[in-house]
């Protein structure tokens, strides 16, 4: 079966979406004998898969540059060749419904009578700027109605993202689909490997060691992260990621950057941790949450972020965005032994209830029904 998949980014890019791409990309070739033609932005080298093709796309990437905001727009070239995949393909797989090449891909297959599998990460991101807000609104309302609407399959992340988009009417029932995690990565280590990854951290037994895993933008929480870290000066705090709102420039001698890190080099650093704290907004079911849980890391988040996955709930710490709320919570924990109490929890719900296996299963299904329903 030829598959073309469009996001817009690929992996190295090391944002969730494109994270989770590549592992369905990965095993859906692997264990589903698919075959794969994956088109994303040139703005970082592509992944080498067996039995997927990659074909980066010239594209500008000035926005996400300039507001943090991850757009590319592709060359005309990129998308005549996208175009020729699209109509070559039995079926086509959407890595959410707004970025510009996944709606060229969107009108190209509904021309070509191509069945289309969409995969909705987020809902709306209520940016600070009322332009973005707006502009995101309206795209929403327009172009996401007619893209989820007139897709063959829609799967959904999270049950917060699948509630946003109840404005839509689907062609069949959107289904929920969890992202998996790789517990042969992700996982808690020993106490003396534990200790050893804390002190290279800087943080002593008795220090509470904090992680944000992430872009530094703004959707993410970086403007509230600040305050709590100027707030909470006796805690180590570990910032994992890249972006413009960059916690050097803070000067903060409790923080630390953590450059240069995606997949597999995570896992230390969520080993170490004593908490995940992701303040993030208008996300479904953030992977790094699932990753730290995995390694038995409890996970700080927002309310909205944990309702996208109500099952975990019970085992998630959220709280609504305000300063007073996470200060007083995480000052808390800090003192207790909440946390060590919940990592063994953490770690056996992550590894019961998410594998790639079971996630790449699902795809495989829906995909094989895509098919199916072109040949009729």
């Amino acid at each position: 079966m030829r598959i073309a998949l469009v996001t817009h980014y690929f992996p190295a890019h090391r944002g969730g979406i494109e994270l989770v791409a590549g592992e369905l990309a990965k095993r859906l070739a692997e264990s589903h004998g698919a075959e794969i033609s994956w088109h994303a932005s040139d703005t970082d080298p592509p992944p080498q898969l067996a039995g997927v093709a990659c074909v980066p796309a010239s594209a500008w990437n000035g926005l996400e540059r300039a507001l943090g905001v991850p757009y590319p727009v592709w060359s005309p070239s990129a998308f005549w060749r996208l175009a020729a995949t699209v109509r070559a393909a039995d079926a086509v797989h959407l890595h959410d419904c707004l970025y510009l090449p996944n709606l060229v891909a969107y009108a190209v297959a509904r021309l070509a009578r191509r069945p289309v599998l969409v995969t909705q990460h987020v809902a709306m991101v209520p940016y600070r700027n009322p332009v973005l807000r707006a502009l995101l609104f309206l795209a929403y309302r327009s172009l996401a109605r007619i893209v989820l609407g007139g897709a063959t399959r829609v799967a959904f992340v999270s049950d917060a993202v699948r509630r946003y988009f109840s404005f839509v009417h689907f062609q069949a029932p959107p289904e929920l689909v969890p992202n998996g995690v790789d517990h042969a990565v992700f996982h808690p280590v020993a106490d003396p490997r534990r200790a050893q990854l804390r002190s290279q951290l800087g943080a002593g037994p008795d220090m509470p060691l904090l992680l944000f895993v992430g872009r530094f933008v703004e959707k993410k929480g970086l403007l509230l992260l600040r305050e709590l870290a100027e707030r909470l000066r006796r805690v180590r705090w570990v910032f994992a990621g890249w972006g413009p709102l960059d916690p050097e420039a803070w000067r903060l001698p409790n923080v630390r950057v953590a450059r240069d890190r995606a997949g597999r080099q995570l896992a230390p650093l969520y080993q170490a941790a004593d908490l995940l704290v992701l303040p993030s907004v208008g996300e479904g079911f953030p992977l790094v949450v699932q990753e730290a849980m995995a390694c038995g890391t409890p996970a700080l988040v927002s309310d909205a972020t944990a309702a996208g996955l109500p099952e975990a709930g019970p085992l998630l710490l959220a709280e609504p965005l305000d300063a007073e709320r996470w200060t007083a919570r995480i000052a808390a924990l800090a003192g207790s032994d909440e946390l060590a109490a919940l990592r063994p929890r953490v770690e056996a719900f992550a590894r019961e209830q998410w594998s790639w296996e079971r996630c790449s299963g699902r795809y495989a299904g829906l995909l094989g029904l895509a098919r199916d329903i072109r040949s009729t």
